[in-house]
């Protein structure tokens, strides 16, 4: 299999090289808006009914001659208010207006010199481009006479990948592979994004920082259905506008569904997995006149089943012993994730928006362990065995809500944003542990014990921002902000051992209470501008932070006598200053050449700085340290990115990201409370420092009519330095991660999608990032040792879609993951008291069918008087 791997890295490197082409051409970007009004040359006032139709020339392929082209059109409400949208932004128009009882205008628009010469695409200041395509036309001036009405129909499409100035956008809407599965699926075909078996993701070996709608979330990726994502968008170097806290590595912003077609549309889904499991969802949206509503339901059911070995040699004090452990889990458990809100347009420059997310779900991980246990004695060996059961019942509930309000300006890219965001959630679950220790294998019992742990924990979180953008002129821009966020979290753990005839006796060493609250207030500036081909922006961002906590737990005074105590903690960190730039050089009509520096930070988590030790796996014993110190990152990227016909493209990227009071996972050693005897204890520390340096090449090319491949290529080294001589890392390694997505177009409407990647030999990503994204409830665990690596890891997975029905309305889609059955988590880790390899592995050879059918009908009132518009995509 090692042979294997390395054929396939070596194809994927070649095919990668020697193939790339452009992905999106820049005359496809459609995210211009045309707004004004229609108003009575006489009166002065607005009219009803008026037909606004935007037409652009383009030459015909056959003829080759050329002739004008409606891409845009609506009929003005009763104020005489027209706005359209999803426009391309480059090219001349001719906006044509006729209405009944008046001589029809027309006059030339565009949206401005440099966005018709390319210029302004080139330089790739997103800033600039999203201000100079919002352009008011005014009042538009009608004299009377009579005209006839015209109807407009118009169509666009979206391509599959994005570059701007600072973010990777993947559209994922279309992804077969993501049909009734979560955020995990669709995050495995992405490219630059590497997710483990237990759903721990990592971009340049590095854990994200998750958002939703642009938005930090209390999610996990296994709790947001694939079905709702529209898109993805990748920060790996993000400006003074976005949050601080992503130095380690990027910001992940997922961005879920929510079109504005008019009329009423929807899917409705369902589906089965190998494991018996189901799952069912929808959605509909409904626009009509000033207000877009949208509501979305999923249910899924989920088994797991993952196998692993851990071999443990310890020689932390005389005599050692050699343990091997052998664990079968089944975890079982449902989801319901509900999400729903409205748009309601005051008129075309003010829109207020409201929505809300319900997600709630039931989890029931069983484990049975098998242990043997050998102690080294000088004259002999003893030896034990164990067998551990440990079963769980656990909930989660998750509520949130969020309002924001939009103002434009009469100037043209001129904007007021403001929104607010709350939501709070609770884990409750209920754990107990059985152990049976026997002299030998098949001898009789000789010690029994049996511990039940419950856990409570809530949190709430909210935020507050307002933006402002303000354009100096076509070519600079202005933009300032302010945003608040506080978090709130508690938890309550309890111990209790089970005596003999089921009497509970509380166990207050191993029990603890803890509250923790933090509150980060920033504000930024932004100054962007473009000279000829240069382009450039300059941020800066203020940030305080404050954290409190305080732990209750009992302590065993002399005599056995056990008191209870309160420890208090806080860390104030005055304001910090996180300074950004990016640079991009236009080389031609295609290539540009980009630098982009920022500073960051990234402040310890809740679960990081929670100083309860959980020794309900005696062989996993961990622990948060309340002393964690924040981490700061400096980080340098160059970009190359290449432009090729046929919608394809290359991008090249040399990273280097340079980190300070590194945070990172450690293995100390403690004692346990109640037997005396020593125990390993995994933990949070801040390293002296750590870096990560790469070369990351991403090409999307259109091999064939019918052929597309998106493959990946990250070439990195990393390494975690020592705060001290006495901790031993794993020391710098060279390593490469390798991702291809084949989407073959068959006859008869079937479309087959074939992925790959491998992982070589890795150091474990650091533990620093404030947001894991991994699967908290499913058998996510905690990876980051300083002093421990990976060896190699990869996997094949494969999607086939059939569709059928008059305008392909219904699906099929079977999807297979981990095809060959080669994905594994093997985790080395060694220090000055052991030496531990843990091998596991999750759902191979996982097949899930799904049926899908659209549904949904174009509002053809909305071409009669009184209805305000038809954008840009409702055909």
């Amino acid at each position: 299999m090692k042979h294997l791997y390395r054929k396939n890295c070596i194809f994927f490197l070649l095919l990668l090289i020697s193939g790339s082409k452009v992905f999106s051409q820049a005359p496809g970007l459609s995210i211009g808006h045309f707004y004004g009004r229609i108003v009575d040359a006489n009166t002065k006032k607005g009219i009803e009914g008026v037909s606004v139709q935007l037409v652009q020339s383009r030459t015909d392929t056959a003829t080759k001659k050329t002739k004008e082209i409606p891409i845009a059109g609506m009929i003005t409400g009763k104020n005489g208010d027209f706005s359209l949208e999803n426009l391309p932004v480059i090219g001349n128009f001719r906006l044509k207006i006729t209405a009944i009882g008046y001589k029809p205008s027309e006059q030339k628009v565009d949206f401005g010199s440099r966005f018709v010469q390319g210029g302004l695409i080139q330089s790739g200041n997103m800033q600039q481009i999203m201000a100079a395509a919002d352009k008011d036309l005014g009042n538009i001036k009608l004299e009377p006479d009579a005209q006839t009405l015209e109807q407009v129909t118009v169509s666009a499409d979206k391509p599959l990948i994005q570059l701007s100035l600072d973010k990777k956008i993947f559209n994922v809407e279309k992804e077969i592979s993501a049909s009734g599965g979560t955020g995990l699926d669709v995050m495995k075909h992405i490219p630059a994004i590497a997710v483990d078996i237990d759903g721990n993701i990592s971009i340049r070996n590095s854990r994200p920082l998750i958002f939703v709608d642009g938005l930090p979330t209390t999610l996990t990726l296994d709790q947001i259905p694939g079905d709702e994502i529209e898109h993805v968008e990748i920060i790996t170097n993000p400006g003074a506008k976005y949050d601080a806290s992503s130095g380690a590595s990027a910001i992940l912003n997922i961005v879920l569904k929510k079109n504005r077609k008019a009329g009423y549309n929807g899917n409705l889904r369902g589906g089965i997995d190998n494991h018996g499991q189901v799952n069912l969802g929808g959605d509909a949206n409904l626009k009509q006149g000033k207000v877009n509503l949208f509501v979305s339901a999923n249910y899924s059911e989920r088994k797991s089943i993952s196998t692993g070995v851990t071999t443990r040699y310890t020689f932390l004090a005389p005599p050692d012993d050699s343990l091997r452990q052998y664990d079968n889990s089944v975890n079982w458990g449902n989801f319901i994730f509900a999400r729903g809100g409205l748009d309601y347009f005051l008129d075309n420059r003010n829109t207020v928006s409201v929505s809300g997310v319900l997600v709630y779900s039931h989890f029931n991980p069983n484990q049975n362990s098998n242990l043997y246990l050998d102690t080294l004695y000088p004259s002999c060996t003893a030896t034990s065995y164990t067998n551990r059961l440990a079963n769980t019942d656990g909930h989660f509930y998750n509520q949130g809500a969020m309002v924001s309000f939009k103002h434009n300006f009469p100037k043209s890219g001129e904007a007021l944003t403001v929104n607010a965001n709350y939501s709070n959630g609770r884990n409750e679950s209920s754990d107990l542990v059985s152990s049976f220790t026997h002299d030998m294998k098949d001898g009789p019992i000789s010690y029994t014990y049996t511990q039940l742990q419950t856990n409570s924990t809530g949190n709430e979180f909210s935020t507050a921002q307002v933006d402002f953008t303000n354009p100096i002129s076509e070519k600079s821009t202005f933009e300032f902000g302010v945003r608040a966020a506080i978090r709130n979290e508690n938890s309550v753990n309890e111990y209790q051992s089970i005596q003999a005839g089921g009497i509970l006796v509380p166990l207050p060493l191993l029990s603890s209470q803890y509250l923790y609250r933090d509150g980060v207030f920033a504000s930024y500036l932004t100054y962007s501008n473009t000279i000829k081909d240069f382009s450039y922006q300059l941020g800066l961002r203020a940030e305080s932070s404050n954290y409190t906590g305080n732990t209750s737990y009992a302590v065993q005074e002399p005599g056995g006598v056990l008191n209870d105590t309160v420890g208090n903690f806080s860390n104030r960190l005055p304001i910090g200053l996180f300074p950004s730039v990016f640079f991009r050089q236009k080389m031609g009509k295609s290539q540009n050449l980009q630098l982009s520096y920022s500073r960051r930070i990234d402040r310890p988590s809740f679960f990081q700085l929670f100083p309860f030790t959980d020794y309900s796996d005696s062989l996993n014993l961990t622990r948060g340290n309340p002393n964690l110190k924040p981490q700061f990152t400096n980080s340098l990227e160059l970009s190359y990115q290449i432009n090729y016909a046929g919608n394809n493209s290359f991008i090249a990227s040399l990273y280097y990201k340079y980190q300070t009071d590194l945070i990172t996972l450690f293995v100390i050693q403690g004692v346990n409370p109640y037997t005396n005897s020593p125990v390993f204890i995994n933990t949070y520390i801040n390293a002296n420092s750590g870096y990560i340096g790469g070369l990351e090449l991403i090409g999307r090319n259109s091999l064939t009519k019918w052929w597309d491949v998106t493959s990946n290529v990250n070439i990195y080294s990393s390494m975690i330095n020592a705060a001290n001589s006495t901790m031993q890392t794993a020391g710098q390694l060279y390593s490469f991660f390798v991702k291809v997505n084949n989407s073959i177009r068959l006859p008869r409407q079937f479309t087959l999608q074939v992925s790959g990647d491998y992982t070589s030999k890795t150091v474990l990503p650091p533990g620093g990032s404030s947001s894991m994204g991994g699967t908290r409830n499913f058998g996510g665990t905690v990876s980051g040792y300083a002093q421990g690596y990976s060896k190699p890891t990869g996997g094949m997975d494969v999607s086939l879609r059939y569709e059928f029905l008059k305008n392909r309305a219904m699906s099929v889609t079977l999807t297979g993951s981990d095809l060959l059955g080669t994905r594994r988590s093997n985790i080395y880790t060694q220090s000055y008291y052991f030496i531990q390899e843990s091998l596991r592995r999750r759902d191979p050879q996982f097949f899930r069918i799904q049926f899908n059918y659209r549904f949904g009908k174009l509002d053809a009132s909305l071409l009669k008087r009184g209805n305000r518009k038809m954008d840009v995509n409702e055909m």
